[in-house]
């Protein structure tokens, strides 16, 4: 069975996001979106309501298991038996950084790294700024599913 682990925080999913699980999802036979825990960074939302709203984004996919880690994320492979690791490059800016630590990933533990082109529509967009522009009462309707935009104007609501 092939797999493959999708990793970031998560807070909110964002369509950039999901364009990459899919798309992942196409290639591999289980597709584990691992939502990675920091705890010196405090999350808009928490580690559970992200995995929710994940799960509630990729059931369509069928083949998509999300779930918390703390750590390496190459232990998380291993414990998994994961081999590959699909991440997302919207520009040279990321590549820099995830090529360092694609290597550094593959040096510990022999897991693969593969690259995904962001689709262009979706080049600019983080979850920080997905929260940001919505702090502001910006429109981010386009940017993220419908029940995400909910759940993010309720927190931001209840916020301020």
């Amino acid at each position: 069975m092939r797999r493959a682990v999708c990793p970031g925080s998560f807070d909110p999913i964002t369509n950039g996001h999901l364009d990459i699980i899919a798309r992942a999802s196409k290639l591999y036979d289980v597709v584990h979106v691992a939502v990675m825990i920091n705890k010196s960074k405090q999350g808009l939302f928490t580690v559970e309501e992200r995995i929710e709203l994940i799960r509630r984004a990729t059931a369509e996919y069928g083949n998509v298991e999300v779930e918390s880690f703390h750590g390496l994320l190459v232990d998380f492979c291993k414990q998994r038996d994961i081999p590959a690791i699909v991440k997302g490059l919207r520009a040279v800016s990321d590549f820099d950084y995830e090529l360092q630590m694609a290597q550094m990933n593959n040096g510990l533990s022999g897991v693969e790294t593969l690259f995904v082109p962001t689709n262009p529509t979706y080049s600019f967009l983080s979850s920080s700024l997905v929260k940001e522009v919505a702090a502001w009462g910006g429109d981010v309707a386009h940017l993220v599913p419908p029940f995400v935009l909910e759940a993010l104007t309720e927190r931001l609501r209840n916020k301020h």
